[in-house]
């Protein structure tokens, strides 16, 4: 793991919003990474009838930690969201993938929300164990910022909900849309790009992408 950044008191007041569904693999990685760079953080899990340990592992760390667990029924990744910004305590916003774990976090990010509406960070994609050379879709998570991220790959915006920061205020006037059922981040940022809005890819916040067999971001990959 990155050399720790340490926090001020009172500078880790943000809610960490961790969308579930049989996550138990590594969703207690993600929880522990949380705790261990912004210990006074909210984490809100919204719990899509995980059927694993997934909850288990949850309330192991409710003692260390304030967590919430929403459940909800009828899953699109935009619905989850949105219920998870509506039930956060704190403006900050940080949207976490549950296998993802924090790697590198500064709490100054969240001053260039000043002048973005979200700014989404750098990823290393970790495959079994085994950390991957980027190519295809990890190819976008470069070591130069990037303001509104266009891909060729994909010909459209490019913005990650793997490890993306938001202002709850911002999140409640544009949700994101709940009918999509995959890159509900891409198409928000092309309604936010259209709205003469502007978000950023910022390379000095990192996480660690986990592999798993279910997850979209990796078909192809392995």
């Amino acid at each position: 793991m990155a050399e720790m950044f340490i926090q001020e008191d009172g500078m880790d007041n943000k809610s960490f919003i961790l969308r579930c569904n049989n996550e138990e693999r590594w969703i207690g990685h993600s929880i522990q990474s949380i705790i261990d760079y912004l210990p006074e953080s909210e984490i809100i899990i919204v719990n899509n009838n995980s059927s694993d340990d997934s909850v288990e592992i949850i309330k192991m760390f409710g003692t260390w930690n304030d967590i919430k667990i929403i459940n909800i029924d009828e899953y699109s990744p935009g619905k989850s969201l949105n219920k998870g910004v509506q039930a956060a305590s704190n403006e900050d916003l940080v949207v976490l993938s549950s296998h993802c774990e924090v790697n590198k976090f500064d709490s100054s990010v969240f001053d260039k929300l000043e002048n973005y509406v979200a700014v989404f960070g750098n990823q290393i994609p970790i495959y079994k164990g085994k950390r991957l050379k980027k190519r295809y879709i990890w190819s976008h998570f470069i070591d130069n910022e990037v303001e509104n991220m266009y891909s060729s790959i994909e010909d459209r915006y490019f913005l990650h909900n793997g490890f993306c920061i938001y202002r709850k205020s911002f999140l409640l006037q544009n949700p994101f849309d709940e009918s999509l059922f995959g890159k509900e981040d891409r198409y928000w940022a092309i309604d936010m790009v259209n709205s003469g809005h502007k978000y950023l890819y910022d390379p000095s916040i990192v996480c660690d992408h986990h592999w798993t067999p279910r997850g979209a971001t990796w078909k192809g990959i392995g």
